[in-house]
């Protein structure tokens, strides 16, 4: 069994059920030692931009580049991968883990609950801790 056939079959009910491979994005920009990976095409980090200063280091590099630069995401770090829609954060989701890295979320739910996580009140509220 490969390491890809190998992280699947742990994916079993109880995995999803518990909601271990997803953290919710204010949740993810409270924590320490992360890295957001924005897989979003070039053409859609172009146009949205998500430098997250305040909370998090950013690296963009889109879903059909990663295999070629994975060695630009430490694994020492908790990565929360992020996409407009989950569908490609699930893809590189499971091929992060397959590749052991054991510290990857999917922060779910696309821009809504990412700009809602960023908004000045909620900002305010992180600078001043």
């Amino acid at each position: 069994m490969n390491e890809l056939e190998k992280v699947i079959s742990e994916m079993d009910f109880q995995y999803f059920g518990n909601g271990e491979h997803k953290v919710e994005a204010e949740e993810f920009l409270s924590a320490k030692n992360t890295i957001f990976l924005d897989v979003r095409a070039k053409e859609e980090q172009e146009t949205v931009k998500l430098s997250l200063t305040h909370h998090c280091k950013v690296i963009e590099i889109p879903t059909n580049e990663i295999p070629k630069r994975i060695n630009e995401i430490p694994k020492n770090k908790t990565i929360g991968i992020f996409c407009s829609a989950g569908i490609r954060a699930t893809i590189i989701f499971v091929y992060l883990k397959s590749k052991g890295y054991n510290n990857v979320k999917i922060i779910p739910g696309g821009y809504p609950p990412l700009m809602e996580a960023i908004m000045p009140g909620r900002l305010y509220k992180k600078l001043n801790k």
